[in-house]
Parts: C-alpha cells; sequence; structure tokens
C-alpha cells in the first residue's frame, strides 16, 4: 500500500471515529455542560471574587472526580438497560429503592426552583419581567420534549449547551494575566483553611456531583439506546464532557477574579450587574450564560424525576413515546415543571431558604447514590465483563468516602454557619 492510500485510509478512519463520536456523544456531554448549572456559575463567580485564580488547583482536580462517577452510569445503563432509580429497586428493596427515590425528586424539584430563580434573575438584567421567562421557558421546554423522539430532544438541547461557552470570550475580553493563572495551578489556601475556606470548597464540591447527575445519565444511557459496544464512546463522550464543565468553570472565576477582586458576590446575577458597570460586553455575556446555565439544568433536572418516576411506577418512560403512549411520564414532568415555576413567582416565597434545603437533601441522597452505585458496578451476575476493576473500586471508593465526609461536613455548615469559623 502507497503512501497516500495509507494517508486517505487514516484519514476515513478518523472521519468515522468522528462521526461515531457524534452518534454516541450526548448523555456524558450534557449532564456535565448541565452541571454548571445557575447555582454552579453563582459558586464559580463568588469564588473568583473571593480568592482569585488561587483555587484553579481545585476544580482541576473535581474534573476527572466527576468523571469517574458519571463514568460507572454509561456502564450501568448500557448493561442493564434499566435507570438508576430501578436499579436501586431490584438490587436493595423498596426501603432504599423509595428512600432514594422521594429523596430525589424533592431535591429535585427544589433545585428547578433555583433554577428559574437563576434565568428570571438573568433575564430582568435585560428587563425581562419574571411571569414572562417563566412562561416562555415551560413553552420551550415542553416543545422540546413532546416532539416525540429522544434524539431530536438531544439535538435541541446541544445548541443550549453550545450557548454555555459564552464564558471563554469573556474570559478573553478582560485581558487575564497567564502568568497568574497558572500560578494559581498551585495547591494553595489564601488565608488559610478557615471555615470560609471550607465552605466555598464544600460549595464547589456540590456543584460538581449532584445526585440528579447520576440519576440522569443513567437514565439517558438507557433512553438512547446505548449498547454494551458503545461503552468506550460513552467514556469518550463524558471525558470530553468533564473537561468541558472544568473549563466553563474556570474562565467563570477568570473573569470575575479578574474584575471582581474581593467584591462580596451573592449570586452570578449581581456579578453580571456589577460587571456591566466595568464592561458593558462583558457583563452581558455573563447575563446570557447564567440564563443558559439555568436552563440547561432546568431541562436535565426535569427528567431526571420524569424518568425515575416512570422506572419505578412502570409507566411508559420514554422521549420515544407519544403523550398518549406515556401520559405519567409528561404529567409528572410537567407537573414539576410548572409548579417550580410558580413558586418563583410567589411574591415573598422564600427563596433563601430553598436554596439551603437544596444544600441539605443533596447531602443526605449523594453518598447513598454513590454507594448504590459502585455495589451495582460490583455485581458480577448483572454487570459481567463490565464489572469495576480492582483500580477503579479503590478510585471510586476513595471518592465516596472523601465525599461522605465532606459532604457531611458541607451539609452541617449549611444549618450551622458559626460552627467552622
Amino acid at each position: 500500500m502507497s503512501f497516500w492510500a495509507k494517508l486517505f485510509y487514516k484519514y476515513r478512519r478518523t472521519i468515522k471515529a468522528i462521526q461515531l463520536f457524534f452518534i454516541i456523544s450526548g448523555p456524558g456531554l450534557l449532564v456535565m455542560v448541565a452541571d454548571n448549572d445557575a447555582g454552579g456559575i453563582t459558586t464559580y463567580a463568588a469564588t473568583g471574587a473571593k480568592y482569585g485564580y488561587n483555587l484553579i488547583w481545585f476544580l482541576v482536580i473535581l474534573g476527572p472526580v466527576a468523571y469517574f462517577v458519571q463514568e460507572m452510569t454509561v456502564r450501568l445503563g448500557a448493561v442493564t438497560k434499566r435507570g438508576h432509580a430501578e436499579a436501586i429497586f431490584d438490587a436493595f428493596g423498596s426501603f432504599w429503592g423509595w428512600f432514594s427515590l422521594l429523596d430525589l425528586i424533592l431535591s429535585d424539584w427544589l433545585t428547578l426552583i433555583t433554577e428559574f430563580i437563576g434565568m428570571t434573575a438573568a433575564l430582568s438584567i435585560f428587563h425581562v419581567p419574571p411571569v414572562v421567562t417563566v412562561i416562555v421557558v415551560c413553552v420551550i421546554m415542553g416543545a422540546m420534549v413532546l416532539q416525540g423522539r429522544y434524539w431530536t430532544w438531544e439535538k435541541i438541547a446541544f445548541l443550549f449547551a453550545a450557548l454555555n461557552v459564552v464564558y471563554i470570550p469573556a474570559a478573553f475580553l478582560v485581558h487575564p494575566q497567564v502568568g497568574d493563572i497558572v500560578k494559581g495551578l498551585k495547591p494553595s489556601f489564601p488565608g488559610g483553611f478557615n471555615g470560609q475556606m471550607f465552605f466555598f470548597l464544600m460549595a464547589n464540591i456540590g456543584t460538581t456531583i449532584a445526585p440528579w447527575m447520576v440519576f440522569f445519565q443513567q437514565s439517558s444511557v438507557v433512553d438512547k439506546g446505548m449498547q454494551e459496544k458503545d461503552i468506550p464512546w460513552g467514556k469518550v463522550d463524558t471525558a470530553v464532557g468533564s473537561i468541558l464543565t472544568v473549563l466553563v468553570a474556570l474562565f467563570v472565576i477568570v473573569v470575575t477574579g479578574t474584575l471582581l477582586p474581593g467584591v462580596d458576590i451573592q449570586s452570578a446575577d449581581q456579578a453580571a450587574r456589577t460587571i456591566m458597570g466595568i464592561n458593558k460586553y462583558v457583563g452581558t455575556l455573563l447575563a446570557i450564560g447564567l440564563f443558559d446555565a439555568g436552563f440547561l439544568g432546568a431541562i436535565c433536572i426535569s427528567l431526571a424525576s420524569s424518568w425515575a418516576f416512570g422506572e419505578v411506577f412502570g409507566w411508559a418512560h420514554s422521549l420515544n413515546k407519544k403523550v398518549k403512549e406515556a401520559p405519567w411520564f409528561y404529567a409528572s414532568y410537567f407537573f414539576t415543571l410548572i409548579t417550580a415555576g410558580i413558586v418563583v413567582l410567589i411574591p415573598g416565597a422564600p427563596l433563601v431558604l430553598i436554596t439551603l434545603f437544596v444544600q441539605v437533601i443533596a447531602v443526605t441522597l449523594l453518598p447513598a447514590a454513590l454507594v448504590f452505585l459502585i455495589l451495582l458496578l460490583n455485581d458480577k451476575d448483572t454487570m459481567g465483563d463490565y464489572k469495576n476493576t480492582i483500580a477503579q473500586n479503590v478510585i471510586n471508593i476513595a471518592i465516596v468516602v472523601v465525599i461522605i465526609i465532606l459532604s457531611t461536613l458541607f451539609g452541617i455548615s449549611a444549618l450551622f454557619p458559626n460552627l467552622f469559623k
């Protein structure tokens, strides 16, 4: 075979590999990008304003952590063809099954409210009334799920996911010092490891790994119809997503760390409004990104709940089903979506308290979800050749132990903020 023939052959193989990746990709990319939701963007903005670039190293570490956790859902979903809620019921019985489901539904609904808080706050910067934002969001999300195909829903979701990269040009517009960013890769705890530092570290962990992510990606893998042969590509999909979510987080930190050093940031919309007074274009990009972050979080979180409901009650629960074929699946979806939107519109609604409950309930569910996940991945009869290896178990158990300890302390600090001062 001539040199040119070999080159053409390699070119064809590369093109086919890229095409196959784009066919298989979706669940991992979406869950990771949606992980940078409204609450996540607020956390990154506040972290950058408080500590500048000094905690960039910590965000870099969290990328592989998120990958190792979510990669297990790819294998479990492709092998068992069951969502996480159904898998827990079948393997551990009704008590733990109902505990996981009810905890998930409540935390998802409360988290969905926080996404609406972020979206309404972002568009209020452009003088869009909250009621208009809620109605338009519900209509768009409704249209996405009612078209009757998972693949179409996924392509539309990808369009919104692409908008999440607006933070990248925003970071370049503020002209950060590259040398200072590189220094941020060196582990350090500016000001010492005090209660405030502890809170910020825990908040960043909480925005990187959430219970709904485990449930969403596994159900998404099943609804997409991924097979065991697709697992390697599913892993690549998840790895690319984890890299992208870390990059977006870092660019948000760079923006606020450059423009708002030392400013006490309570929300991402506050950061956007403040930055608009410094650089109108960067502030606008930050506001657009906040809305998109809330929207991506909303479309994934709402589906995670509906899929779980359908799995447990035996209802048809697929985006490939029409409304008349899966009425309860769509009913639960719209009920969760609309009620969450309405709460944000209630005058005097305890939105801060809701945000606190989201953190505490997530802490309650996350350790159990991760333990169940590891146990399921070690079932030889179910997983066969795709069960966890010794190395995977060592890594994942270490992650779970650290998360259990830190997330529990984070929940305690949320309830008793003066405890760690």
